[in-house]
């Protein structure tokens, strides 16, 4: 018998990227391009907001963290507007 674990811990990877000095932005990646089919809007922000959650857990920038921070209000308050 085989057993597989086909359940992938993180839909998505979020990272800071910046094009100035002191403007910083969240983007995300899939991690499977299977998952672009297969989620609605509600699955794809709490798969950004759990990305970022970690992504602020290993950040060390304090640019990095407020520009995180910022995007895990507006993504909380996005899910709770969909509810």
């Amino acid at each position: 018998m085989n057993i597989v674990n086909t359940e992938i811990q993180s839909v998505m990877i979020a990272r800071t990227c910046s094009c100035k000095a002191k403007i910083r932005k969240v983007t995300y990646a899939f991690v499977d391009p299977y998952y672009t089919i297969c989620l609605d809007k509600r699955d794809i922000l709490q798969a950004e907001l759990d990305a970022c959650e970690k992504l602020l857990k290993y950040s060390r920038d304090e640019i990095d963290r407020y520009a995180i921070e910022i995007e895990i209000g507006e993504l909380k308050t996005a899910l709770d507007l969909l509810s």
